[in-house]
């Protein structure tokens, strides 16, 4: 299975080209998605991440996703390599995106925030307990099942 479900920040708007081929959009943007946890002492790190959205996905983020933002996507992750002029063997790694979503506050986009949030497990920090009607059994010490 390869699915990639990305909460973060455009790091800049979108980039939109078309192939040459059948003229087909393709948007170009990286989110910086926030590592879950910190060191004591050390700033929150944030990985950046190459996305990419074709035809009407690629539309919708080149219309309405900006710069500074916070969206969601759900894609998976491909690696492609190519020759540039020199002969160089060039490696990327990027997400295509699938699904593309308003995930900020309402004054950024209309607060879809927090359903993707619970949908995918982005609760806030914390030890938190699972809800009555959660499927999961909470253990402690040497109950573990195993």
């Amino acid at each position: 299975m390869n699915k990639i479900i990305l909460m973060g920040r455009l790091t800049r708007d979108p980039e939109v080209r078309y192939t040459q081929t059948n003229n087909t959009l393709v948007a170009s943007f990286s989110l910086a998605v926030d590592r879950r946890f910190t060191r004591p002492g050390e700033e929150r790190q944030a990985d950046f991440i190459n996305i990419v959205a074709w035809s009407k996905t690629g539309e919708f983020c080149s219309k309405y996703f900006k710069k500074g933002q916070q969206v969601g996507v759900i894609g998976r992750l491909q690696t492609r390599t190519w020759d540039d002029e020199q002969g160089q063997k060039h490696y990327v790694t990027e997400v295509v995106a699938e699904e593309a979503y308003f995930t900020g506050s309402k004054k950024d986009s209309d607060g879809a925030g927090a359903n993707f949030d619970n949908a995918f497990g982005n609760a806030p920090a914390g030890n938190q307990e699972p809800s009555e009607n959660s499927d999961f059994e909470t253990f402690s010490g040497d109950d573990l099942p195993f």
